[in-house]
């Protein structure tokens, strides 16, 4: 028994709980094909010869803006992730990295600068000497910056 190392546990709670996909609501958050979607179309066809209503879902990826769409029963049940949104002050760009500190003071530089127009926002704004935040969106061990906001003193 002393080879298990429990150093590293968390809470135990998991990166997704189940949920009817009848409970599902437009707006909301479901796996799609494995991806953390937010749902953007929903419809319920009406029951079949054998009973069973279907859901077609339609979803956004919530990292890439990807589109995802999955058909289900509505008494069967549709993994949704926990998704967590956290504002951190961005410190330093560098490398293509941010360093970020949260309301506590904690300072982490593992998330890199995303790409597109919202990273050149970030680095412009930084450059320029403003002092903002970010907007940092976790859902299935994966973390992405999701927007920005100017930070009110």
């Amino acid at each position: 028994m002393a080879d298990d190392d429990f150093s590293t546990a968390d809470a135990g709670a998991s990166a997704t709980y189940p949920m009817q996909c009848s409970a599902l609501r437009k707006n909301g958050f479901v796996m799609l094909k494995g991806r953390p979607c937010k749902i953007v179309e929903m419809s319920t066809s009406k029951t079949g010869k054998h009973g069973h209503a279907k859901v077609h879902l339609t979803g956004l990826d919530i990292f890439t803006q990807k589109k995802y769409e999955d058909i289900c029963p509505s008494t069967h049940n549709m993994d949704v992730p926990n998704v967590t949104r956290k504002d951190y002050q961005v410190i330093d760009v560098s490398d293509g990295f941010l360093a970020l500190m949260d309301d506590n003071g904690e300072t982490r530089e593992d998330l890199k600068v995303p790409d597109g127009d919202l990273g050149k926002e970030i680095e412009k704004k930084f450059t320029g000497g403003e002092q903002f935040m970010v907007s940092v969106l976790k859902a299935v061990d994966e973390e992405h910056v999701v927007g920005t906001k100017n930070m009110t003193n």
